[in-house]
């Protein structure tokens, strides 16, 4: 059996979806767009198994944005190979009148529906009382009381989903008042596309502009049903909903009371509204959130972390000592092995920094995020609603961007698209973490504040304040496209789902490990046989020139000179070394310029590279790669290569530099256009260029 999940914004039904499925999920998206699709499976009453597909929140069938088109062209798209069995609409108990518009909608469609009350134990603590077995009759259509936080609910509710499969009963066909003049147009296009009933008629006249599956032949039909007929969809629109409306008021009036409580959820939301949402305690109370999540980032991953690097080191050791000293063996351990560590190394931090978001959008606090930005945001040409992408971003900017389907204004979509890569993604918090730690010291600021947290903190604040700037300068040159307005659903506060948070680490987690992770070993292994071979016979002679130059030393001495010399030789070395030119004025060397190279695939591969370059030929030496780069000593000044000047530069340089190819591409198929990605390409990268130079060209 297929299903579908429907419901408003904030309803729960993406709790709802995990309760019903578990880990039996999977990601991806929907044909032909970069909308976000969850689909899975779970078992019913009687064993057998029914497949679900969590459609994106919609508060309507006349869709605002992107997301809430493809609910629509996913329901009446006739060749839909997941064309759902029935569906199942959540809405808001605490929120009954408004919410049921949309389950009168879908059940208007003709599909079986069962309408979910979920979140019954706020509405019942709020003084709802709700008769449901009265709801089901005036409905016509099951009715199940459920609570996604606990799973109240949801064994009644897979029994209703099997009574259904059991007894598909057909929803009454209501005939609304407002489309009794069409009647006659309406039944002429339900005829020619073989339409259920005479709604879906009135959806594709209403929205065949937009219906994907339509063909340009059906559309020309339709413009001429419009013109013949004075077609005014938005006139019929307002009215369809009053009318449904009055429906509903009745059927509220009827099916439920509302009683005085003391103790009401919204009630103390509103208080502690007050403080969050407060002009100067709301902006620090913020503030004190982001820093404790890059503290905990830093202190409470840092021991799995060592963890993971040191059983790498014992393993490449272990191996070594092991196994011949072979070619395989050599891209055993110093290619493949450094490659896999340097990925596992930063799952603890990811892992927190997924978790910390997840819990911020658990408990209603990032939509008091929005509101408490969407002043601030209109200065700098965007809304509210180009928070949640722009916070996204720290996560990753792929579906971030993607989250600026949301936004309904086409400017503020495109400017916030177009800004996106410059906040600091996950990606780059390797990148940070490691050079944190080199150049700042470990060490409380007055007891309480974490002076590399406090750095973290910065290196996300200035990507930014760099995104905000670069949004004020798009919104001067851009040309304006109308206004638009900040509307967001409030949800009360609530404690966060723990099973909901430990999924959303899970995928994220997994997705990091195999989609990244995946490119990571490649390049590492490119890397290693570039840095391991040279022209002809380059590599033995740069031994052989160590080996003169200090004859007296022993050859526990002269391994990491010869290592060294040899990987300057190396293809890598000669690709490095081509680079250092133009990097030098950064404070880069060389190798840092190999790791360059690499990021432009991903930036993660940066200590994917580092692990390769350091981890070269060195037999029994089970040092970590941040114990190696810190010992690092640059030839010229004798002091360590990896200093302040050098550290800040590098982070800098990755804070604003565009590296990721798979950002590159979605904005493409977001823009539909190359101007803005090569944009992005060239304005990033020369930004980033300017910007490493003169932070080194100041801490030097």
């Amino acid at each position: 059996m297929k299903l579908a999940l429907i419901g408003n914004p904030n309803a729960g039904k993406t709790s709802l979806f995990n309760q019903l499925t578990g880990l039996n999920q999977k990601v991806a998206n929907f044909t032909g767009v970069t909308v976000e699709k969850k689909t899975g499976s779970f078992l019913l009453p009687n064993q057998s198994k029914a497949y679900i597909t969590d459609l994106p929140g919609t508060y309507s069938l006349y869709p605002k944005s992107d997301d809430e088109q493809v609910v629509l062209d996913f329901l009446l798209n006739p060749q839909n190979p997941e064309k759902p069995d029935a569906i199942l609409v959540v809405i808001d108990a605490s929120n009954l009148q408004r919410n049921l518009l949309l389950f009168l909608e879908v059940q208007s469609l003709g599909f079986p529906t069962i309408l979910v009350l979920n979140m019954i134990d706020i509405a019942q603590k709020s003084g709802w009382e709700i008769d449901t077995q009265k709801l089901a009759e005036r409905l016509q259509s099951p009715v199940v009381c459920t609570n996604s936080r606990s799973g109240e609910g949801i064994n009644e509710l897979k029994q209703k989903v099997l009574d259904l499969e059991k007894n598909k009963s057909i929803p009454p066909n209501i005939i609304l008042q407002t489309y009794a003049p069409l009647q006659n147009v309406l039944q002429e296009i339900r005829q020619k596309y073989q339409l259920p009933n005479i709604y879906w008629a009135n959806l594709y006249f209403h929205h065949y502009e937009k219906l994907s599956f339509l063909a340009e032949t059906d559309k020309q039909f339709f413009q001429k049903l419009e013109l013949k007929n004075s077609f005014q969809a938005l006139h019929l629109q307002a009215d369809e909903t009053l009318e449904r409306f009055r429906v509903i008021e009745k059927i509220v009036a009827e099916t439920t009371q509302k009683h005085e409580k003391a103790y009401n959820p919204q009630s103390i939301t509103r208080k502690i509204d007050k403080i969050l949402l407060h002009p100067l305690w709301g902006y620090g109370s913020f503030l004190m959130v982001l820093l404790l999540i890059f503290t905990a980032i830093f202190r409470w991953a840092e021991i799995p972390m060592e963890w993971i690097e040191q059983g790498t080191a014992h393993l490449q050791a272990f191996f070594r000592e092991n196994l011949p000293n072979h070619f395989i063996t050599n891209l055993w351990t110093e290619g493949i092995l450094a490659g896999i560590g340097s990925v596992v190394t930063f799952i603890p931090q990811i892992a927190l920094l997924f978790g910390f978001i997840a819990i911020l959008e658990e408990t209603g606090y990032m939509t008091r995020v929005m509101i408490m930005m969407d002043k601030i945001m209109r200065k700098f040409g965007l809304n509210g609603k180009s928070v949640v992408p722009l916070i996204s971003g720290a996560a990753c900017a792929i579906p971030a961007i993607m989250a600026t389907r949301n936004i309904d204004n086409p400017k503020e979509r495109l400017i916030t698209t177009l800004v996106v890569p410059l906040i600091s993604c996950s990606a780059r918090l390797p990148i940070y973490t490691v050079m944190i730690a080199l150049v700042i010291p470990d060490k409380m600021l007055w007891g309480i504040l974490h002076y590399q947290a406090l750095a973290l903190l910065a290196m996300y604040l200035l990507g930014l304040l760099m995104a905000m700037l670069a949004a004020k300068v798009l919104s001067r040159f851009l040309p304006f496209w109308g206004n638009d307005y900040f509307i967001v659903e409030m949800p009360t506060y609530k404690m966060p789902r723990w099973k909901n948070v430990i999924i959303t680490i899970y995928e994220k987690v997994k997705t990091f490990v195999f989609d990244a992770g995946k490119v990571i070993v490649v390049i590492s292994v490119i890397l290693w046989v570039l840095a391991s071979y040279g022209w002809g016979d380059s590599l033995e002679k740069a031994e052989s020139a160590i080996k003169k130059s200090y004859p007296t030393l022993s050859e526990e001495e002269l391994t990491p000179l010869i290592n060294s010399a040899k990987l300057e030789a190396s293809f890598a070395g000669n690709l490095g070394k081509a680079l250092e030119p133009i990097i030098e004025p950064l404070g880069f060397d060389w190798k840092i310029g190999i790791s360059l190279i690499t990021s432009f695939a991903a930036r993660e591969v940066f200590v994917a590279t580092m692990s390769v370059i350091y981890g070269l030929g060195e037999e029994g030496n089970e040092q970590s790669v941040r114990q190696k780069m810190a010992s690092e000593i640059n030839p010229q000044t004798g002091k360590p290569t990896y200093s302040v000047a050098v550290g800040f530069s590098l982070m800098v340089f990755y804070a604003f530099a565009m590296q990721c190819m798979s950002t590159f591409a979605v904005v493409w198929k977001e823009t539909r256009s190359w101007k803005y990605p090569l944009g992005q390409l060239v304005f990033f990268n020369i930004l980033a260029y300017l910007a490493s130079w003169i932070t080194y060209t100041i801490l030097r």
